[in-house]
């Protein structure tokens, strides 16, 4: 029998104890450490929740109280008088035909440009930017600029009389058919290079892997836009149709410009009874009633476009 060495009192039998580790020389805990708590997400939003409290809220709720709020305390003189009006009922009605009208046409006319962008003809960076020029003009301004071809001695008719033709009064007052037409005229030349870079933003994001793949298949152009283009442009269109809707709700200045009082819209409206009437309550009724109607229309949207994936 051999026993273990001298000297060597790691061995016992003749076989190597298991090392044993001290309490000072233990491994250290495999445990994760608890990280340490930092500041709340409520904290870190609260001065962008400030801000917008004092951006929108405060005017929002200063608006109601002017609206429904008299000296002698909550009133609904001013609906009424704002019902009652002659003006009323012809703003609302030429405010809703004209998104009626100028929504889709903008939208046609955008898609239209954009495809044609993305096709990259010769001097495509030309096109864009001169589609994108009455992006930089101011409402005012185009409004001036329309009025200066569509009024009596204007260039569009100076261009009539120079061929042989009559010229017409394309901004009669008893003739609200024309001044509804050069009001969406105006608009389509002025707004629809928002929906146009919209568009094309999103555009740039579709690969055209799946057109080529669609076209090996046997799809045609129309079918490839209608089953792969526009299912794939969906948040950009929902996102210009929100905001070319809720502008188009503002429509004013280039109204204003063309037809003075002649062609009522909400928005002028607004203008007219706190400006020239000298009456805020009627005014702020006004503004309520657009900015229902935006959130209306923005929320019809927002269900209505939503992904087939969505709850």
């Amino acid at each position: 029998m051999l026993g273990p060495r001298p000297g060597r009192p790691g061995l016992r039998g003749g076989v190597m104890a298991a090392p044993t580790l001290d309490r000072a020389t233990e491994a250290p805990s495999t445990r994760p450490r608890r990280a340490r708590k930092g500041p709340s997400g409520l904290l870190l939003i609260t001065p962008s929740l400030v801000f917008m409290a004092l951006l929108f809220g405060w005017p929002l709720v200063e608006g109601v109280q002017q609206a429904f709020r008299s000296d002698q305390g909550f009133t609904l003189q001013f609906v009424e008088r704002m019902v009652t009006d002659a003006n009323f009922w012809p703003a609302v009605r030429n405010t809703l035909l004209l998104i009626v009208v100028l929504i889709p046409v903008q939208f046609a006319f955008a898609l239209a440009m954009a495809l044609l962008l993305r096709a990259k003809p010769r001097l495509a960076n030309v096109y864009f930017f001169v589609w994108a020029i009455p992006l930089a003009v101011s409402d005012l301004a185009a409004g001036l600029v329309w009025l200066a071809v569509l009024t009596d001695r204007g260039y569009l008719n100076s261009l009539l009389v120079d061929i042989g033709l009559q010229p017409v009064a394309w901004l009669a007052f008893d003739n609200p058919t024309s001044l509804f037409v050069a009001v969406l005229v105006a608009e389509v030349w002025r707004a629809t290079s928002l929906v146009l870079v919209i568009v094309v933003a999103g555009l740039q994001g579709i690969p055209r892997d799946y057109e080529e793949a669609a076209a090996v298949f046997g799809a045609s152009p129309w079918r490839r836009l209608l089953t792969v283009i526009l299912p794939l442009l969906r948040p950009s269109l929902q996102v210009a149709l929100i905001l070319r809707t809720i502008l188009a709700f503002q429509t004013f200045a280039v109204a204003r410009a063309l037809t003075g009082d002649n062609f009522p819209l909400l928005v002028g409206e607004t203008y007219r009874w706190y400006v020239v009437l000298q009456d805020p309550g009627v005014a702020a009724a006004l503004a309520l009633v657009v900015l229902a109607l935006s959130m209306l229309t923005s929320i019809i949207y927002l269900r209505s476009l939503r992904s087939e994936e969505s709850p």
